[in-house]
């Protein structure tokens, strides 16, 4: 089992930038997939980046690559979502989660953490 807190959203106008923080805790983390959706309601879960945390391979969605970037710090248990550039179709709940493996596919995501509000003002 894994553990995910999210932490780091609020308000920010259109052009900053954001850190989400997602604090990862349980017994065999490195052998996970960590990973960041967003939703908006009314709207169906979207991807936005994931990482496996012991090699390092991402993914990104089209819709953000080039503006955000999914890290980790194995110091802090933390898997980073920096997002640059933001814009008001940024706004949602933003949800970090995680699931067994690498190269797994989005749907496979099994563990959810609360979720952070990111609202982008025009």
């Amino acid at each position: 089992q894994v553990q995910l807190v999210e932490s780091g959203g609020g308000l920010v106008q259109a052009g900053g930038s954001l850190r989400l923080s997602c604090a990862v805790s349980g017994r065999t983390f490195s052998r996970y997939t960590v990973g960041w959706f967003r939703q908006v309601p009314g709207n169906e879960r979207e991807f936005v980046a994931g990482i496996h945390w012991s090699s390092g391979s991402t993914d990104y969605s089209d819709s953000v690559r080039g503006r955000v970037t999914i890290s980790t710090d194995n110091a802090k248990n933390t898997v980073y979502l920096q997002m640059n550039t933001l814009k008001p179709e940024d706004t949602a709940v933003y949800y970090c989660a995680a699931a067994w493996g690498m190269g797994v596919p989005r749907s496979a995501y099994d563990h959810w953490g609360q979720g952070t509000q990111v609202a982008v003002s025009s």
